[in-house]
């Protein structure tokens, strides 16, 4: 293909692929399958990779992320990005309905727009082609991240419609919670500092230096706003919002239009009872405007807020505090985690009396003292934290925290490894790291003991029970009846629990055996790439290191793990005890499920969450947390949430239960 015919294609591929974006994306009438539309891609990518020259600005394969770059420009807004005053109350927002009506000498319709907690952008389209993407910077001026908002797969690169040729287009990204939790175990499993909240992540992401991983991380964007010749647009902001709509973008879900203010204070205090804790994307509040847009500029603003639109905010998920005094918990790796103890607070609806500190840079880094009053945050999925001190409400008899020198738990003296910011117990026999090792071998998603709590488990280690996890599979019905709240019945069941653990796969057995940063992708992927334990114990560390997904650190960890004698000598009594360490050849295990996704949601009567999605991976599906226009089926059961209704808007198929409880019963008669 010479020069010319490889630019005709790079743009006809290029096209045919947006226009099926399009049809998938937005109309939900896809023409092509998926396998199909990847193979364009692939072809496409191949001749962009031959003929860089001739990418087109706005290619699909934008998505994956570019090279890295080295900053970012600095663009002044076409128009101030403000912020809008905040109301915390019922009263607050009928003040403000009162100077509205007071000033227009009349009523107005409102539209009600969740506010989401997310990072402000303003997306720019020249002749119809993303251009440019402004973070909300000081609001006058921000900076260009366009190649990190085209990996934003909701973020429409072309628009196909006729516009006008300058075309700019507002609104927040965010992290869903799921995304976000993913991102902070990632994190977790590497040792590195948790993201605070899903704010705190995307603000961070956004700005990244390398689009590839910037890709990875799942943003998304709600658009609210649009800039652009006036005679283009309607005078309802309510339906500027279906015009986004229907241009290709998303915009905040369960957005309505009312007629009066009364309306909007009950829909306010419903979505915040009712609609926000089904939600799988951070919100902080309402966004309350005018409907009418051509009454925005007769409104006009204060020196600070526009007049014509308030944001109501929910109860604060931030509170002030004072630090009472600051205990030391040891983690199964030995790393001691400073535990602040607080005056009780209220935060978001619940009652605060602990927060983490994370670590003893992090209280250096904001110089946290015992008797400090401080603020503590809590969103997402992550414990309350530290965040500020407020360091003129000091007395100063406010007492420095210190790094322990020896394990509060066990007494020997505490390390700080090179290159490592935890201070930690190395003592393998340390009570602490003995009975955390051994909560997580128990735990769900590693060997499922079911009724081996923490309470259990600290009368077991009492009486001497427990050495080490191994130790769980020579308990006998007599040492287990006879502790306190137990009997023989409850002992029965345990030691079925725990029989019925023995069955549990290879990836669940090498996660449970809590090697330091192999978290549960990373023992799927040792599992699936060496299929038994004693060729990872004979691996070398660069053969370890080139499996895609695992790298240098992990494979360290993991041959430091088996360095130990210790945990050779542990892994040797489990298999005694017959856990599983291979994976046997499966060459002819039927897999009537490859190639189809599922989602699960509400309650099932014969399968737990768990039980459901290792039943359909094993039967060759994929499992997914969200519904998507690329989900195959969603399976409904009892109380059904916010998934349900998302497969009904995209016309996902929906079947119940019994769809799994079919082919059980064909399994079962083939064996």
């Amino acid at each position: 293909m010479n020069r010319e015919e490889a630019k005709r294609e790079i743009e006809r591929l290029t096209e045919e692929l947006l226009r099926h974006n399009y049809l998938y994306y937005v109309k939900n009438q896809p023409e092509i399958s998926d396998y199909e539309y990847d193979m364009l891609l692939k072809k496409l990518q191949k001749l962009e990779d031959q003929f860089p020259e001739f990418k087109l600005p706005y290619s699909p394969t934008s998505r994956v992320g570019g090279e890295p770059v080295e900053g970012f420009e600095t663009v002044k807004h076409s128009i101030p990005m403000i912020s809008l005053d905040n109301a915390y109350s019922e009263g607050e927002l009928l003040n403000f309905n009162e100077r509205v009506e007071k000033l227009l000498g009349h009523s107005v319709e409102y539209t009600v727009e969740p506010k989401i907690d997310g990072i402000g952008l303003a997306l720019i389209y020249k002749n119809g082609v993303l251009s440019m993407a402004i973070t909300r910077g000081d609001g006058v001026q921000g900076d260009n991240v366009i190649e990190n908002a085209k990996t934003i797969k909701n973020i429409p690169l072309k628009i196909f419609s006729k516009i006008p040729d300058y075309f700019e287009v507002r609104g927040e990204v965010f992290l869903p919670f799921e995304t976000f939790r993913k991102i902070n175990e990632e994190k977790e499993q590497n040792g590195e500092e948790l993201f605070a909240n899903p704010r705190n992540a995307v603000a961070g992401t956004i700005r990244l230096k390398d689009p590839k991983i910037a890709s990875k991380r799942g943003m998304q964007m709600y658009c609210y706003q649009i800039i652009t010749d006036e005679s283009f647009l309607p005078r309802s902001h309510f339906e500027r919002l279906k015009l986004l709509n229907s241009l290709g973008f998303d915009t905040p879900p369960h957005t309505l239009k009312l007629k009066e203010i009364k309306e909007v204070v009950e829909y306010c205090k419903k979505f915040e009872e009712v609609i926000k804790p089904s939600l799988t994307f951070p919100v902080d509040g309402m966004v309350i405007k005018v409907d009418n847009v051509s009454l925005w500029e007769k409104l006009g603003t204060t020196a600070k807020f526009p007049r014509y639109a308030i944001a109501f905010k929910f109860k604060p998920e931030q509170a002030t505090t004072r630090i009472l005094n600051v205990t030391f918990q040891v983690g199964r790796t030995g790393v001691i985690t400073p535990v602040a103890e607080l005056e009780p607070v209220k935060l978001a609806g619940t009652t605060v009396k602990r927060a983490t500190l994370h670590n003893f840079d992090e209280i250096k880094r904001l110089d946290i003292r015992i008797g400090d009053t401080v603020f503590v945050e809590k969103a997402g999925e992550i414990i309350p934290k530290v965040v500020k001190v407020v360091k003129s409400k000091r007395s100063g008899i406010e007492k420095e925290i210190t790094p322990p020198e020896k394990c509060p738990v066990c007494g020997e003296k505490t390390v700080q490894l090179e290159g490592e910011v935890a201070v930690r117990c190395i003592n393998p026999s340390c009570p602490a790291i003995l009975k955390n090792s051994i909560l997580h071998f128990v735990s769900r998603d590693a060997m499922d003991i079911r009724g081996m709590g923490e309470s259990l488990v600290d009368r077991l280690l009492e009486k001497n029970l427990l050495k080490d996890f191994a130790s769980i599979y020579q308990l006998k019905k007599e040492d287990i009846a006879s502790l306190e709240r137990m009997g023989d019945k409850s002992a029965e069941n345990l030691l079925k629990e725990i029989e019925k653990s023995k069955q549990k796969p290879f990836p669940n057995v090498l996660y449970a055996l809590g090697i330091r940063y192999v978290g549960q992708k990373a023992a799927k992927l040792l599992a699936a790439h060496f299929k038994s334990i004693d060729r990872i114990i004979n691996a070398n560390e660069e053969e370890i290191a080139e499996i895609e997904g695992i790298g240098k650190k992990i494979a360290e960890s993991i041959k430091k793990y088996f360095s130990l004698k210790h945990n050779l000598e542990l892994i040797e009594k489990l298999k005694k005890h017959n856990l599983q360490f291979e994976i046997k050849d499966e060459k002819n295990k039927p897999q009537p499920l490859k190639g189809l996704t599922f989602v699960l949601t509400g309650e099932m009567e014969n399968f737990t969450r768990k039980e459901a999605t290792e039943f359909l991976e094993n039967l060759g599906a994929k499992v997914s947390s969200s519904v998507s226009r690329k989900t195959d089926y969603v399976i409904v059961g009892k109380n059904p949430g916010s998934k349900f209704r998302k497969a009904v808007e995209l016309g996902v198929k929906t079947v119940d239960e019994q769809f799994l409880l079919n082919f059980k019963e064909k399994l079962e008669k083939k064996n």
